[in-house]
């Protein structure tokens, strides 16, 4: 049984360390560019497309190798197969600093996992295999991927759109959940898959109505017998 915990960092604004400048340190430097944090890659050398980020002031390129200290006021650090040979001296300062670190292809030295991830969206699939076999991992998650299309991120945006709605109308956090279920499993997709937002979107606020009064006449019935 796997020991990691799976959770989705908001890591906008947060400083985010990348030790090394190989190709797999520029994939991980792109996705947490994407997320919105604030990253500072410290490596001699970096590839061409980290190089294109520091001159554009995307990202903080500190040209030299890692030195205890590197790690101060990060949220999180990721270390690439470019500097496993320090990856102990990086664990030991991840731990009196209390950032998380992901040491790649090196799971002693991991807080936590990067796992394989696709986006559709705001739909993300992350698959992880606890760092035992990432490549199943990949395979895994591109079965997945082949199976989201354009109008399931769609029907999360429209399930967006309600939600403050839904939350507004009916309080109850147990007829709430009962009702995304509902709604997920709704027609609405089909409608989409039509080209007819406006249909899902009608079809959708029709469930909620319905709900509502539904729920409307549970309460009273009760109210009476009180």
């Amino acid at each position: 049984m796997t020991a990691f915990y799976p959770a989705f960092l908001d890591l906008r604004g947060r400083r985010c360390v990348v030790l090394g400048g190989d190709s797999e340190a520029e994939h991980k430097v792109i996705r947490l560019r994407d997320a919105g944090a604030h990253v500072v890659v410290v490596s001699p050398g970096v590839t061409s497309a980290v190089r294109e980020f520091a001159f554009s002031n995307s990202i903080e390129w500190i040209r030299r190798r890692y030195r205890n200290g590197d790690l101060k006021g990060a949220f999180l650090a990721i270390a690439s197969p470019d500097v496993r040979s320090v990856n102990p001296e990086i664990w030991e300062e991840a731990e009196e600093e209390k950032v998380l670190l992901n040491a790649m292809d090196d799971t002693a030295h991991c807080h936590f996992i990067a796992p394989a991830i696709h986006q559709k969206g705001d739909i993300t699939v992350a698959v992880s295999t606890a760092g035992k076999a990432p490549a199943f991992a990949v395979r895994l998650r591109d079965a997945i991927a082949h199976r989201l299309s354009i109008e399931d991120a769609e029907l999360v945006d429209l399930l967006g759109e309600l939600r403050e709605e839904v939350r507004r109308r009916l309080p109850n956090f147990g007829v709430r959940k009962a009702l995304w279920y509902r709604m997920v499993d709704s027609e609405a997709i089909e409608h989409l898959r039509e080209g007819n937002a406006a249909g899902a979107r009608a079809h959708l606020l029709d469930i909620i109505s319905e709900t509502c009064v539904r729920r409307e006449r549970t309460v009273g019935v009760a109210g009476m017998h009180d």
